[in-house]
Formats: C-alpha cells, sequence, structure tokens
C-alpha cells in the first residue's frame, strides 16, 4: 500500500499496520510526520546586473525627483502626467519602448533649456548615472519586469504556529509529548511549545547554544532557516496564529 499526504497537511498521523499470515497476526506502530511548507523564496529570479528593472532601479529615481505632490504623484497629475507606477509612467510619459530618443520622459530629463526640463529649477537636475539608467530602461524595451534581490533568502516575516511551527516540530514529538515529555518539554501542544519558546529551551535546544541539550538528540542539526523563523516567531511573542 502506498499512501501519499497531502502537501499542505499540517497534522501528524499516527496509525498502525497489522499483517496476518494465517492465525499469526503482527502489529507495526507508525507515525507519519507532515512535511515542512515549501519555502518558495529560493525559487526567485535573481537579479541580472545587466538588466535595468522598473521597481529596483527606476521607480525610486521618478518616486524621489517626479512623483510627488504637486508635481506628478496621482493627486496633481500636472499636465495630465502621473509618474507613480508602471502603467502610468508607460501611458503618461509617452514612452516609446526601445528609443530613448523618441520618448518624452527621456527627452524632459535631458533638456537644456531651463524653462522645460525636468525636474523644474530649483528642483536638481537627474544626475548622470540616474539619466543613464532611465535610458538604458526604455533601450531594453522598458519592460515591467521583477527579480529577487535575495534569492533563496530565508523569509523569517509573519510566521505562523500553525502553518510552520507545529510542522517543523512535528519529528520532535516523538520524544517530547504528553505522556513522554523528554526533558520535561511536550512539543505536542501549543501550550508546551510556547512553554518551551518563552524559557529558552526551544530556540536553545535547536540552535545547539551553550548550556543547552542540542535537538534533536544524536541527529543532524535542522536548517538554519527553519531556525531563523521559529526564532522570528518566538521573538514575536510565540503567538497561537
Amino acid at each position: 500500500m502506498i499512501w501519499t499526504q497531502s502537501p499542505t497537511a499540517n497534522q501528524t498521523v499516527r496509525t498502525c499496520i497489522v499483517a496476518c499470515n494465517g492465525f499469526e497476526c503482527d502489529t507495526t506502530l507508525i507515525t507519519i510526520f507532515p512535511p515542512l511548507p515549501v519555502d518558495t523564496t529560493a525559487t526567485g529570479t535573481p537579479c541580472d546586473p545587466a538588466v535595468v528593472y522598473f521597481e529596483k532601479d527606476v521607480l525610486p529615481i521618478l518616486t524621489a525627483n517626479c512623483a510627488y505632490s504637486g508635481c506628478h504623484n496621482a493627486a496633481t497629475a500636472k499636465d495630465g502626467i502621473v509618474l507613480d507606477n508602471y502603467a502610468n509612467v508607460i501611458r503618461t510619459g509617452k514612452i516609446k519602448e526601445g528609443n530613448p530618443n523618441k520618448s518624452e520622459l527621456y527627452e524632459v530629463i535631458t533638456e537644456t533649456d531651463l524653462k522645460d526640463i525636468m525636474p523644474p529649477p530649483p528642483s536638481p537636475k537627474l544626475s548622470n548615472e540616474q539619466i543613464q539608467t532611465i535610458a538604458k530602461w526604455i533601450t531594453q524595451g522598458a519592460k515591467n519586469e521583477k527579480c529577487d534581490e535575495n534569492p533563496g533568502g530565508c523569509m523569517t516575516d509573519n510566521i505562523s504556529y500553525a502553518n510552520y511551527v507545529r510542522p517543523a516540530l512535528a519529528a520532535c514529538t516523538t520524544c517530547h509529548k504528553t505522556g513522554n515529555a523528554g526533558g520535561n518539554i511536550n512539543l505536542d501542544s501549543y501550550a508546551g511549545v510556547k512553554s518551551a519558546a518563552e524559557s529558552g529551551r526551544l530556540y536553545g535546544a535547536i540552535s545547539w547554544a551553550n548550556g543547552y541539550k542540542a535537538m534533536p538528540q544524536g541527529g543532524s542539526q535542522i536548517p538554519d532557516c527553519t531556525i531563523n523563523k521559529i526564532k522570528s516567531w518566538i521573538d514575536a511573542g510565540s503567538p497561537n496564529n
């Protein structure tokens, strides 16, 4: 018999297998632990240093120098131009993909006439580096490509007890459970996990800190990202979320 657990499961399943041969039967108790949630942070597209990205490289320039109150934000929209997001920049900046010299946005930031240059005086002119960034972005097709500046990074924000911490500690409940709380630590309930977290024993054990018994006992240390996620949950007050 082959049984595959749902990848979204977060419960530990305890069952048994009974095998009989004639009049003789044998029973084997088994525990099936849930898989850890898939961490998608490692699948992000790394940033290509040769590519200019709109949100990462271009939008910060426009936000700081153009898309503010009284000028080209959504509320003011001076001369009908709004430069606060990709769609508005393409539409009202009159961008000609692949050709900076035919793009009105590029023309006004490189204008030599003080009456037409943007940003207008007394605001400082964009630096040559900023101008070249915008020009390169337009030359590359003025795309709205995105990238992960830290591909493979460990996301530790808003860690859930139910969706992450409990599944991460499921294997530990073999030794730390009701009726068999090794070291007086019970990890098969939220109350037990919270108590271990607040005492410092949970993080101390899984991080193999000095003064704590390294867990899992006799096994390899759990991945750094898992440790960091659990620490983030503890630092947030060990919520029952």
